[in-house]
């Protein structure tokens, strides 16, 4: 049976009746021996044949959908690897279908499922999710599934003035599992926040039995001066007026203290590797949070929101209409609730 285990070293002396396979361009199906069989007709790998690189990447086209992965039978997904061009990274959407289920688990724009916001490109040193250098993404989150995984990217952008490389690869077991693993799932979310209620929802409906796993943010001040005074919040179980699980504000939850001190930081289990207040724009923060040690478990349904808050002169919290995007990470059993709409690609686009 293969070990769920993932991030423990002592795992790795155990063998189990598992296959390793990985699906990249130079074997889009990741069968036994498929690899680098294309024969090469001109291009770099022309004059050294057969199995030398001779499709190490493919193109998207406009305005298009691709299947990444087609996956049939039981395993997890262990790795992933993405690189592109950052025009990419809001106006194409990664969407995962587990087991042949009608709807994606997983359906967040590429860059911010691996905590890349804004549109932007920086590194990230964390334990489930590393974008290293120069826009690597790599996730690690276990992804098990007990009868398929379709992995599909379907590019939004219908302009034609970017670099058409998209590199990928993703590497998964195949083996019988555990009859109690849960799926993974992923959702984006993007709001302005109003005065009169100035909080942000990160995950709601959601509905069965899971834990909650990561939270990933790309906060746009409309506003200068202090912005994160505001509570995270975590409607359990039946919660509906008041939260079983409230934080102190903003930055205590994604793991800093008294603002940040204007500074960035990337640690495996929380961050804030971007602040960016490049003059003449608005400033822009990425931050992450992984409930790795500490999942939040729920057995009926989940709800969980931010509030916007800064200062007036007084002291007094002054309520911010700021701009939110968001991607909630979770396990639960499937099946799941249908997804919001996701929002628009004028919309995500990046201020």
């Amino acid at each position: 049976m293969l070990t769920p285990s993932l991030f423990s070293l002592n795992s790795l002396p155990f063998l189990g009746d598992f296959e390793t396979r990985s699906i990249s361009a130079e074997n889009p199906d990741g069968s036994r021996g498929g690899g680098a069989r294309v024969i090469p007709t001109g291009g770099p790998a022309h004059d050294l044949g057969v199995s030398w690189k001779a499709r190490p990447f493919i193109t998207l086209e406009p305005m298009s959908s691709i299947i990444l992965a087609d996956i049939q039978g039981s395993g997890m997904i262990q790795h992933i690897w993405i690189t592109c061009d950052s025009k990419l990274y809001r106006d194409c959407v990664l969407r995962i279908i587990w087991d042949d289920e009608p709807m994606p688990s997983i359906e967040v724009p590429l860059g911010d499922f691996f905590a890349n916001g804004h549109g932007l490109r920086y590194n990230v040193n964390s334990l489930p999710i590393t974008v290293n250098p120069a826009g690597a993404f790599n996730s690690y989150w276990p992804m098990p599934f007990y009868r398929s995984a379709k992995i599909t990217l379907e590019n939004q952008r219908a302009e034609d003035d970017f670099f058409k490389d998209f590199f990928y690869q993703i590497t998964y077991a195949l083996g019988k599992m555990p009859p109690d693993m849960a799926h993974f799932h992923a959702q984006y979310r993007h709001s302005l926040t109003r005065r009169d209620h100035p909080e942000h929802v990160i995950l709601a409906d959601v509905q069965g039995d899971g834990q909650y796993v990561g939270t990933h943010i790309d906060w746009t001040q409309l506003s200068d001066g202090w912005w994160g005074e505001g509570e995270v919040k975590f409607y359990i179980d039946g919660d509906e007026g008041y939260p079983t699980i409230c934080g102190t504000g903003t930055e205590d939850y994604f793991g800093g203290a008294w603002g940040f001190n204007n500074e960035i930081f990337s640690t495996p289990f929380s961050g804030r590797p971007l602040w960016d207040r490049e003059a003449g724009k608005v400033p822009k923060h990425g931050l992450y949070r992984w409930h790795i040690p500490d999942p939040i478990r729920f057995k009926h349904d989940l709800k969980v929101t931010v509030q916007t808050l800064g200062w007036w002169p007084g002291p007094r919290y002054q309520p911010l209409a700021d701009e939110i995007a968001s991607v909630a990470y979770w396990y639960q059993r499937e099946p799941h609730i249908a997804f919001p709409t996701l929002p628009s690609r004028d919309s995500r686009l990046p201020r």
